[in-house]
């Protein structure tokens, strides 16, 4: 066992208790920076990811949180954009530079995303349902706006493994703003499993997965999340997302100077 990947997963894991957002966004750049292969990195992260959600979703479940048909229309988008990124990326030689790009493009993509999308936000994961913001066009177009939010996130969650989290909750709140904040939670949870899932085993077959990297990085999670849910009460959640944003924009532009000028 390696215990600096131990730790790894137990701080990323206590990031995500305090603050909800933010595991694929340092999971994936913590591994290439600890010398992991860009493409393994993605893969195992995102069988990480759908291991560790799994129980998120089924409490969710349990208590009536989530809205499986705002669950199907965001994955009537991201599961076939998943699988042809999966497709695209089998056709790219994983040792080539091309292939390295590709996903340092896409990190930097995402990253600077859930860091504009942590930075400007207010509240954690609130809509105000005392004045909510409807907006007429999305009012009318919501079913089909769902669905075209799901194929953008499929296709970053596939390439990086980054975006289920916060791209999928802001995208929720602005699509449903009277939708409760703990629907929002379990929506976002319920639609990032599968896709992870599913991404994850596309990856395997590529042979992108790194078995003995999963061991070291779940036994650290699990407390990880616990501590920092215990925290969340005890630390200003603003503070939290705006250093998170901040770490997570610079190393988005990290990534995305990488792929245009490596």
């Amino acid at each position: 066992m390696d215990i600096t990947l131990i730790v790894a997963g137990f701080l990323i894991s206590l990031v995500v208790g305090l603050c909800g957002v933010g595991g694929g966004a340092m999971m994936t750049p913590l591994l290439i920076a600890y010398g992991i292969p860009p493409a393994t990195a993605v893969g195992t992260d995102l069988l990480y990811a759908a291991i560790t959600k799994s129980a998120g979703v089924l409490t969710h479940h349990k208590r009536g949180n989530i809205q499986w048909q705002k669950v199907t229309l965001l994955a009537m988008g991201s599961l076939p954009a998943s699988g042809l990124a999966l497709y695209g990326l089998s056709q790219i030689d994983v040792e080539s530079e091309l292939y390295e790009s590709v996903i340092s493009a896409s990190l930097g993509v995402a990253l600077l995303m859930t860091s504009a999308i942590l930075l400007s936000r207010k509240e954690p994961l609130h809509p105000h349902p005392e004045h909510p913001a409807e907006i007429p066009f999305f009012t009318r177009h919501v079913k089909l706006l769902t669905v075209l939010v799901g194929i953008l996130i499929g296709s970053l969650v596939t390439l990086s493994s980054v975006g289920a989290g916060a791209v999928g909750a802001a995208a929720l709140i602005m699509l449903y703003p009277r939708l409760p904040a703990v629907s929002i939670v379990g929506v976002d949870l319920a639609h990032a499993l599968p896709l992870a899932a599913l991404a994850s085993v596309g990856h395997f077959f590529l042979g992108n997965i790194d078995f003995m990297l999963l061991l070291n990085l779940i036994p650290g999670a699990i407390p990880g999340v616990i501590v920092g849910a215990r925290l969340a009460s005890h630390i200003s959640p603003k503070l939290m997302r705006q250093i998170l944003g901040s770490v997570l924009f610079i190393a988005g532009v990290g990534f995305a100077y990488k792929s245009m000028f490596a």
